[in-house]
């Protein structure tokens, strides 16, 4: 009698394990605020809301013209630096020693301060750093900007790449795995989904007492929730 009330326990706990209850929220696989890191009055904006953005494409600039004038006169003096330079390579063996290296200094510090206002210039210029949609804007041509006070200007998240943020009980921390199937719900929408879970959060919240997992997704809104089951048994 013993034997068989054992076996039907571990029967029981079995068919428990199969199946983990988490819910989720959706969140975008990439997100960024975006700021600009010098100061200046905005002289162009050229998106907005829900625009779809390519890697490395303007979204704003700063009235520049002081810089991108000093960024050419430091094009034209590394020009002539490096003519210099040139020139004095080849009689390098005819003239004093300290002559040639400060003739290579110059172009060192040449090449130098064009790096330097390069730099300056490229922070006048707010660039996505990702292919993906703006979805908030707090910035208007003529706004002024600091770099010494970092304010968002633009908000981007990835176009089409989601991850459900899983959320399951601690009990469950030894049996939920890497790889295991997620099959879920969207709350509004009836069809069933499946993923995989790619990543296990180390730690369980000290508030609520649960564990995070992730599992990658596509297409659904940012900021949608539901819940599914883990199949810890992968079926």
């Amino acid at each position: 009698m013993r034997k068989i009330f054992i076996a039907l326990i571990t029967l029981v706990n079995l068919s428990y394990a199969q199946n983990v209850y988490a819910t989720f929220d959706v969140v975008a696989q990439k997100s960024a605020n975006l700021a600009f890191t010098a100061s200046g009055i905005v002289e162009e904006v050229q998106v907005d809301i829900g625009s779809i953005v390519s890697k490395n494409q303007t979204l704003a600039k700063l009235e520049n013209k002081d810089i991108e004038a000093m960024l050419k006169k430091t094009q034209i003096a590394l020009k002539f630096a490096k003519r210099e330079l040139e020139r004095q390579k080849k009689v390098k063996k005819f003239i004093d020693a300290s002559k040639y290296d400060k003739v290579l200094s110059n172009y060192e510090n040449a090449k130098a301060s064009l790096a330097y206002q390069e730099a300056l210039y490229e922070k006048t210029i707010l660039k996505a750093p990702f292919e993906g949609v703006i979805y908030d804007k707090s910035i208007e041509v003529g706004d002024v900007v600091s770099g010494m006070m970092l304010k968002t200007v633009f908000k981007i998240q990835s176009l089409h790449a989601r991850k459900l943020i899983l959320k399951f009980d601690q009990k469950y921390h030894g049996i939920v795995k890497v790889g295991q199937i997620f099959e879920y719900k969207v709350d509004g929408d009836e069809k069933k989904y499946r993923g995989v879970i790619s990543k296990i959060y180390p730690y369980a919240n000290f508030d609520n007492r649960k564990i995070k997992a992730e599992v990658v997704a596509k297409d659904f809104m940012v900021g949608l929730f539901g819940d599914g089951m883990i199949l810890v048994d992968g079926k």
